[in-house]
């Protein structure tokens, strides 16, 4: 007979009645720590909760401070900026003869000269900016980190330096409100010079978009109040003032593209030292055109046939006080600039402000695109420029017509249309790289 194996006994728990002391001490302690874990548990889970909901919140308000550091940054800088170079370029001031009071006055025109001022100081501010956001117990990246570099960087600063003379002969023949807004409408050459160049296609809405602006601007020039521009629009001067403003913009988005192709060709080429690099260029570039080319330009067939003259010799024919001590610079527009100043002192107050204004400004820009997304910046600017139209309206009482404001309503209206139809595509390709992340 097989050998069966012997069961286990079954074992009761003993009850109550029958456990020790020690025993029922040590069982109810240890219900007690299990209890006193899971109540531990529960606070810890409700204690993170309630120390996640501060952090976001501690966190929304830190973005809620830097947002409002951003706009009070660029609308303080920009709005000063526009007011400054709407009052240097339209202000006259009278011209002193020998023979006493005259009635005739002259204008500050010396785009070169303010373009240079207001990059140098760029290039000093962009890299005390370059300075200060580089990370405690790193190294300071070098301005130029690549001689690649440089040939990208002489275009940015050849175009940009070119850009700024046409928009002030552009000034001569049109007000400057209807600069502001053909000025918004970056999209215009940055469009063309893709489509020409590049053979790039666009969704329908951009060229909608284009369309409106484009109306725009041309029924607020062609829809004027005064009599004196329809004289100017009747002898051609308008037309001449647009193709004028229309190469600026052509330069600007040249300037615009090629900044877009050193960020993605040079990575991790920085906001702050592109802003140095390119304020370093340009301050070259057109401090070489006063030192050589400007004074050369003015004793030549070539300035001839553009119009340039000497006017230091001009004014020290007819001042009473010659050309000063600026005269022992020769010719050429620094010249011209420094003795225009030595005359009206006052100016240099608006040049110097003009220039910080700009150098600051560009500062907040680079920040807001650090913190914040491009959408934020884009919104930011187009209101920026309506307040700059609005303040150059109030300031120097300037008169628009219903169909003028037509005009601007179409040139905003479709700027603000592509901003928010360029930030419902970006939250559409946001989410949709979340849900395919899980």
């Amino acid at each position: 007979m097989a050998r069966m194996k012997q069961a286990t006994p079954v074992r009761r728990a003993p009850s109550s009645e029958y456990v020790s002391k020690l025993d029922r001490e040590s069982a109810l302690l240890a219900k007690q720590q299990e209890s006193n874990a899971s109540a531990e548990s529960i606070m810890g889970s409700t204690a993170g909760d309630a120390k996640h909901k501060a952090a976001s919140a501690e966190k929304s308000a830190a973005g809620a401070r830097q947002a409002l550091i951003a706009v009070v940054g660029i609308y303080g800088s920009f709005l000063t900026w526009g007011y400054l170079q709407e009052k240097l370029t339209t202000t006259t001031y009278p011209v002193a003869v020998m023979d006493g009071p005259s009635a005739n006055t002259e204008v500050f025109h010396f785009p070169v000269f303010l373009n240079t001022v207001q990059s140098a100081m760029a290039a000093i501010t962009g890299l005390f900016y370059l300075r200060v956001t580089t990370r405690a117990g790193t190294a300071v990246p070098p301005i130029i980190p690549s001689s690649r570099l440089l040939a990208p960087l002489l275009l940015v600063a050849l175009t940009s330096s070119l850009a700024s003379p046409f928009g002030y002969a552009a000034l001569g023949h049109i007000d400057y409100i209807t600069y502001i807004l053909a000025k918004s409408c970056k999209l215009l050459p940055v469009m063309f010079l893709h489509v020409t160049v590049f053979r790039r296609r666009y969704p329908l809405y951009k060229y909608a978009v284009v369309a409106a602006v484009t109306a725009g601007v041309a029924v607020f020039t062609l829809h004027t109040g005064s009599h004196k521009k329809k004289a100017s629009l009747a002898s051609g001067h308008t037309a001449w003032g647009l193709l004028l403003l229309g190469i600026n913009l052509l330069f600007d988005g040249l300037t615009n593209s090629t900044q877009d192709y050193i960020f993605e060709a040079f990575r991790p080429f920085s906001g702050p030292q592109m802003m140095c690099a390119n304020s370093l260029m340009q301050t070259a570039v057109t401090g070489a055109y006063l030192l050589v080319i400007s004074p050369w330009l003015v004793h030549s067939g070539v300035g001839a046939w553009l119009g340039a003259v000497d006017e230091v010799a001009a004014t020290a024919s007819s001042a009473s006080s010659s050309s000063g001590i600026w005269g022992s610079l020769g010719s050429g527009e620094l010249a011209a600039a420094l003795s225009f100043l030595q005359r009206h002192p006052a100016v240099w107050r608006d040049v110097l402000g003009f220039a910080a204004c700009g150098a600051v400004g560009q500062i907040f820009i680079f920040y807001a695109l650090a913190t914040f997304s491009s959408v934020f910046l884009v919104t930011v600017t187009v209101t920026r420029k309506m307040c700059t139209m609005i303040l150059s309206v109030v300031a120097f009482n300037h008169r628009l017509s219903g169909m003028q404001w037509l005009g601007v309503g179409l040139v905003f209206g479709g700027i603000g249309v592509e901003a928010q139809i360029a930030r419902s595509e970006k939250l559409k390709k946001k989410n949709a790289k979340a849900i395919k992340a899980q």
